[in-house]
């Protein structure tokens, strides 16, 4: 706990510093301003090697609980049926971010690995779905680097332009919650752009991107497939599903049916939700803390150009199966 310690204090400090701004700024919100002042320090001043552990646990396992939090707010009845209702737009942007990394990836002449890495963590869930997919495919540090690095830029470029989109094109909030959370990447900034445009729309946003991140799993068994036939051997060999799944998943769910059973007492929730921005707040100031722009910058311009085909395929590809089903 020692070794947590001073990394934890530093987002603590964040945090309390982007909530004020967030409360005193509520178009923007508290979840911008962390990952902003996080980008901020980080690139100015980086903290020193003490402060890694508290960093990482905050963007990692406090991100984790938040999620957990804002499952005490939501019932059993309102996931499943959000989970169902996002599944063909999930399944449509999957589909569409993994054809455009494909295609456009083959077009920049980028590496087979990248081009997997891009599309998977476009597709899922980001950095989480990169680091599963990373020892199936045995992709090297460089590549992963690179991948990850993408990804980050795209997640933050969204969380400060989604809304604006979304308010721009006047959509609602379940309409907002579902792009938002079949077209950003990482959970983290799913749960910022949503409560960015609206507590409903965050609530949303929130389930569907949990939905979607399930995914990891099939993906990774095909991906263990096709690597196995191609080497005539597993190509899974490092790949433990007890490793990969998301299991802070099956807490939400568990928080959600304690919540429908009636055990959360109404007068409660209020608190739990205010716990779950403060958590919320303080991951994304970590994650902020964790960018280096420098190595982003030195990643060079195919695979940027790469990720932003990507990204946006599964944005419009959102937006295009949502207006064709009628859930704008």
């Amino acid at each position: 706990m020692k070794t947590l310690l001073p990394g934890l204090l530093l987002v603590a400090a964040i945090a309390a510093i982007a909530l004020l701004l967030g409360h005193a700024m509520p178009l923007v919100g508290g979840a911008v301003c962390g990952i902003v002042l996080g980008i901020v320090v980080r690139n100015t001043r980086p903290p020193s090697a003490a402060f890694a552990p508290g960093i990482r646990f905050a963007s990692r396992q406090v991100l984790q609980a938040s999620i957990i939090a804002l499952g005490f707010g939501l019932s059993l009845g309102q996931v499943a049926h959000t989970g169902l209702s996002s599944l063909a737009v999930t399944l449509c942007t999957m589909a569409a971010a993994g054809l455009a990394a494909w295609l456009v990836g083959r077009a920049l002449h980028v590496r087979d690995d990248l081009k997997i890495l891009i599309g998977v963590g476009t597709a899922i869930c980001g950095g989480s779905a990169i680091a599963a997919v990373v020892p199936i495919i045995k992709a090297n540090e460089h590549d992963t680097a690179f991948a990850i690095s993408t990804i980050f830029l795209f997640n933050l470029v969204a969380v400060l332009l989604f809304p604006w989109l979304g308010h721009l094109m006047d959509l609602s909030d379940l309409g907002f919650g579902l792009w938002a959370g079949t077209a950003i990447n990482d959970t983290s900034s799913v749960v910022a752009a949503g409560y960015s445009y609206s507590h409903a729309a965050g609530d949303f946003a929130t389930i569907v991107k949990l939905t979607r991140a399930t995914l990891i799993i099939p993906i990774c068994l095909v991906l263990s497939i096709l690597v196995g036939l191609r080497e005539k051997r597993s190509g899974g060999a490092d790949f433990s599903l007890a490793r990969i799944f998301p299991w802070f998943i099956l807490w939400f769910l568990v928080a959600s049916a304690v919540r429908s059973m009636g055990l959360v007492p109404t007068v409660a929730l209020p608190w739990i939700h205010q716990l779950a921005e403060v958590l919320i707040v303080m991951a994304l100031t970590a994650i902020g803390l964790s960018a280096d722009l420098r190595r982003m910058a030195a990643s060079g311009v195919r695979p940027i150009m790469l990720g932003l085909a990507t990204w946006a395929a599964v944005a419009v590809t959102s937006l295009g199966v949502q207006w064709g089903l009628d859930q704008l």
